[in-house]
């Protein structure tokens, strides 16, 4: 799978500013979509399966690099880095285990950028400790956190709050914070030609719930879901149209319109479906314990 499958990032934050636009042009996939394009490419190795994963999952990885962007390095070279780990992903994708492709990727394109920024940052003889690897990788973080964001050198009571948060010396902190400062200010425009591209803050800064929740709460939403679709083939036709109509519904039918549709009393269709109810219920409840139990005995966290 050649890196020539996604689009170029041309130099310059103009080059880049395009590249955002041009990614933006592909679509999402849906779930079932995205799931016929795996096992097509895991059966075939089909190179037309392969580029619509990739290229439908641009954006994350352009959305993961832009908060590497404070480690002096092009941000388009970054940005490529982590498509080759999505690349890798792709590859290695297994559409059966139930993961969906981007909870996989992340750790794919996270690897390949951090591997590729200490390779580059090994130039400068940056320490390769455990302590001063966790404190490259989170320096920033902690200071947006305690909002000591301005320029230069940090203040004393800032050094302090961070190296203990860390678990790092006062000096390590001092010293790191010079080695990432002189970035590209965060209000910089991505444009330079007057288009109104944005400030860079503006794709580093998100209030909304991270990638991984969103992601992991639409999947457990879609599972739960299928599991309420399966329970109820346990209901025949009549038990399932009054517990669609009663439960399911936005605008729920009365008792009374449905005891017309099937001829019977009102007590009658209520009876129907509290019965109902109950079987999907206790059918759930066994979808529910048979999932746990295949979480037991199959890998959750990908390798």
């Amino acid at each position: 799978m050649a890196q020539a499958t996604v689009p170029a990032i041309s130099a310059g934050e103009n080059g880049l500013s395009r590249y955002l636009t041009e990614i933006r042009r592909f679509p999402m996939l849906e779930p079932q979509e995205e799931y016929m394009l795996a096992k097509r490419y895991q059966d075939y190795e089909d190179p037309e399966a392969a580029h619509r994963l990739v290229t439908s999952h641009l954006r994350l990885v352009a959305k993961i690099a832009m908060g590497y962007r404070g480690y002096g390095l092009p941000i388009g070279e970054v940005i490529s880095e982590g498509n080759v780990g999505l690349m890798q992903a792709v590859k290695r994708f297994e559409p059966d285990k139930g993961f969906r492709l981007a909870t996989y990727a992340m750790w794919w394109i996270k690897a390949s950028i951090q591997e590729y920024i200490l390779r580059s940052w090994s130039l400068v003889k940056m320490g390769t400790t455990a302590n001063q690897k966790r404190l490259f990788f989170n320096l920033r973080k902690v200071k947006g956190q305690i909002q000591a964001l301005d320029e230069g050198d940090l203040k004393p009571e800032d050094v302090t709050t961070i190296a203990t948060r860390l678990g790092v010396s006062e000096a390590e902190v001092i010293s790191m914070n010079r080695r990432l400062s002189g970035d590209t200010s965060l209000n910089a425009q991505i444009r330079n030609d007057g288009d109104g591209g944005g400030e860079w803050q503006d794709w580093l800064v998100d209030n909304s719930d991270s990638q991984e929740t969103v992601l992991a709460e639409q999947e457990e939403f879609d599972h739960r879901r299928s599991m309420l679709k399966r329970s109820l083939d346990v209901l025949n036709d009549r038990e399932r149209r009054i517990f669609e109509a009663r439960r399911l519904s936005e605008d729920p039918i009365t008792l009374e319109d449905l005891s017309g549709e099937f001829g019977v009393s009102r007590e009658r269709v209520r009876q129907i479906e509290v019965r109902a109810f109950e079987k999907v219920q206790s059918e759930m409840k066994k979808l529910v314990a048979l999932d746990a139990q295949s979480l037991v005995t199959t890998e959750a966290v990908p390798a």
